[in-house]
């Protein structure tokens, strides 16, 4: 048996980075925009995501404090999830800028928002794949005594796709054609995915 190093979360790590968010990856990243009861836009990107079913898909992500995003879901209950690829990693980047609530991170990114079709909330035009949701469930999470944590977990069952056609083979989504950018690793590290990394697997019969 290997030789492990051991803590108890509540008690610290004792490491140079929290090695949680490294173990529990690479993650997809959740690159929400989503609109105000008054009209502002917004586009933040989210290290807490994922898919959670599939009939009917339902995607979620978890915000670290109640943020502009969040505040946004809970007026209007619709927002939009964007794929972010290698090419627009830096984008994404820039869009996680701590600024007002007045500032549309479409325009501090340098991105051309896309009116969605179910929803009143913009797609990121250059991103290939996006889905419109609408909220289905903002659970604020615990701790194991009750009390809560000042994280909420917000859910959305997807109502609409948009894929870029250049990425379906055949009727199948290509995966690694796409180039996604996942969240992974120490503070600043990322991980992208290319045809090298696939391989097949079938399930047993």
């Amino acid at each position: 048996m290997e030789e492990c190093h051991f803590y108890e979360p509540r008690q610290g790590h004792g490491l140079a980075h929290d090695p949680f968010n490294s173990i529990v990856g690479p993650r997809p990243i959740g690159w929400i925009s989503s609109r105000s009861a008054q009209g502002r836009v917004n586009l933040a990107p989210y290290s807490f995501f994922n898919a959670f079913n599939y009939t009917p898909p339902l995607i979620g992500f978890a915000s670290l404090g109640h943020k502009d995003t969040l505040r946004n879901i809970e007026e209007t209950g619709v927002f939009v999830w964007n794929l972010v690829t290698r090419e627009l990693a830096e984008a994404m980047n820039l869009s996680c800028a701590a600024v007002p609530p007045e500032v549309n991170e479409f325009e501090l990114a340098g991105l051309e928002a896309e009116a969605s079709r179910l929803i009143d909330v913009p797609r990121v035009a250059r991103s290939p794949v996006s889905f419109e949701c609408r909220r289905t469930q903002i659970l604020p999470l615990q701790n194991l005594a009750g009390e809560e944590v000042g994280t909420w977990l917000v859910l959305g069952e997807v109502v609409a796709v948009h894929i870029a056609r250049r990425l379906l083979k055949n009727g199948v989504y290509d995966t690694a054609a796409a180039d996604p950018v996942l969240r992974g690793g120490g503070p600043a590290d990322y991980f992208s995915i290319g045809e090298s990394q696939r391989f097949r697997m079938s399930r047993p019969t």
